[in-house]
């Protein structure tokens, strides 16, 4: 019988024969009498002095089963989710943009259904795009079509390239990360409860994602940007593609949370948008090693580095307060799209072996704290332009990010001199109290002490702000139904920048769920 081992403990760096020994002590028998043993999750336990491991393996178990048995039960297969394949299919492709994680599993998943998608993408591949990105860093030369959060890969490819998810879809998260193994990923990402994959990385593993789908018979074009849909008798029946008209009869549109004329094509176009909330703050930067010592004691190289999790409860004076992102020995960077607006974000490399792990802290915003111009929902748009427009002024109008030291902040002193080593050089010190609103300022410094007390040893005096953080999550929501589709027929509002995601696992696999139900309508002939 093929057993679920649950909860085995064991320490950092434990060798095959150790789990071996543990998985045979957990079901009272020998190790001999197990087979085909595999682990199917792993995580870290830093409750006690050290860190230690917990393992969940699945195992092949010829002998009779003991009664009184904990953590043990009979091992169930993940059904992943299956496409219909359609052969021969003709007219018009399946169009999809935006080559960010959603846009990236909705064309590879309607290409393996046969479908041929053209996918199409403003920004450039990610090698020419990691160039320029390097120079904007290195100087805050812009491109605001090809940057960083424009281009393949989306927004995410300089990120932590972190893969954890809350999704309770448990097959589709499954799908997504085998898509990922088989395009180059480890396959330790199956595994691990904490999966990460580096930026680094992700610069290598895009490409191939891309070329799977072009052999699977999909078209990818970048430098393509949408300008607008054409649409006949509440359908979508084209596309006017850098100028150029082309027929689409559906159109999966993943453009992810920055490209805000999507959102003003959408309204005028008269697709239906709503406000959502989403979050805004700053990103927190501290030594790793401090990091390290306060969650496990101290360095464990066989483990990494150390990561945390935080967050605040509404109080009187302050609401709620959480971290996001939290980018263990990596780096603090800025991004734009458009002239004259920044915002910042946290990137690691796949080693996280840089001194400082950073954060953002963050705190909700309602649209109830914006005014609503109309009707179209983009009101949230404009409260975020006014915060990174004080944020690229306080920086010195070149794409530097603004920084104050943590207790300068909270005392309502002028900035001080910044420590010469820090993650993100091109940064300048800034007075960061008046560039966000009172109630996200009032929440930061009452929250932001009493979440640091928690991670013993990190010293407040040595922690750095840079503002601000305003595009976690995407301020609008493009209204969708049941079926995947927007009230126009045949537009598919997918991922983070239609407000169904918030990361790259979600995006990926909302993706993959499109695509789903783009080939479903194709199999019962609906677009044909």
């Amino acid at each position: 019988m093929k057993l679920r081992i649950n909860q085995i403990d064991l320490p950092p760096g434990y060798t095959p024969e150790q789990l071996v020994t543990a998985a045979a002590k957990a079901l009272r028998c020998k190790p001999s009498a197990l087979g085909g043993l595999k682990t199917v999750r792993r995580s870290i336990d830093a409750r006690g002095r050290s860190p230690r491991m917990t393992v969940a393996v699945e195992v092949d178990f010829s002998g009779k089963l003991p009664s009184g048995l904990r953590d043990v039960e009979p091992a169930r297969e993940t059904v992943l989710p299956k496409l219909p394949v359609i052969p021969n299919c003709s007219g018009p492709r399946p169009l999809v943009v935006g080559a960010g994680p959603a846009g990236l599993m909705a064309a590879f998943g309607l290409a393996e259904a046969g479908l041929k998608p053209l996918l199409i993408e403003r920004g450039e591949a990610a090698a020419p795009r990691a160039k320029r990105v390097e120079l904007f860093w290195k100087n805050g030369t812009l491109d605001c079509e090809s940057n960083v959060l424009y281009g393949e890969g989306g927004a995410g490819l300089f990120s932590d390239g972190k893969l954890t998810s809350r999704s309770k879809d448990r097959p589709r998260v499954r799908r997504f990360l085998e898509i990922l193994v088989s395009a180059g990923a480890s396959p330790d990402i199956l595994i691990d409860a904490e999966p990460h994959i580096g930026s680094d990385v992700l610069k290598e593993l895009i490409p191939a994602l891309r070329n799977r789908i072009i052999e699977l018979g999909g078209d990818v074009r970048f430098g393509a940007r949408l300008d607008r849909l054409e649409i006949e008798n509440g359908a979508v029946r084209g596309a006017v593609i850098s100028g150029k008209e082309f027929d689409a009869v559906c159109c999966v549109l993943a453009t992810g949370h920055s490209a805000r004329d999507i959102y003003e094509m959408l309204a005028g176009q008269g697709v239906p948008l709503e406000p959502k909330p989403f979050a805004v703050g700053v990103r927190l930067e501290i030594p790793q090693h401090r990091i390290d010592t306060s969650q496990w004691g101290g360095r464990f190289p066989v483990l990494g580095q150390a990561g945390f999790r935080l967050t605040r409860r509404e109080e009187e004076n302050a609401r709620a307060c959480y971290t996001f992102c939290m980018c263990p020995g990596g780096l603090v960077i800025s991004c734009a799209s458009s002239d004259g607006l920044l915002t910042t974000n946290g990137m690691s490399l796949s080693r996280r072996d840089k001194p400082f792990g950073n954060a953002a802290f963050l705190v909700p915003v309602f649209p109830s704290d914006f005014p609503m111009a109309g009707n179209n929902g983009l009101a949230g748009i404009e409260f975020q332009r006014k915060l990174e427009a004080a944020a690229f002024s306080a920086g010195g109008s070149d794409y530097s990010l603004p920084v104050q030291r943590l207790v300068d902040f909270l005392e309502g002193a002028a900035p001080s001199e910044l420590p010469a080593e820090r993650s993100c050089i091109r940064s300048r010190p800034a007075q960061l109290r008046g560039l966000l609103p009172e109630f996200v300022e009032q929440t930061l410094r009452c929250a932001v002490p009493n979440m640091l007390r928690s991670l013993r040893g990190v010293l407040p005096e040595e922690a750095l702000l840079y503002a601000s953080e305003t595009r976690s999550s995407s301020p609008v929501r493009v209204v969708r139904d049941e079926s995947g589709q927007s009230a126009i027929r045949g537009l598919y509002p997918c991922g983070e920048g239609a407000g169904y995601a918030g990361g790259i696992v979600s995006s990926g696999i909302d993706g993959l769920r499109m695509a789903e139900a783009v080939a479903m309508e194709f199999s019962s002939e609906s677009f044909r």
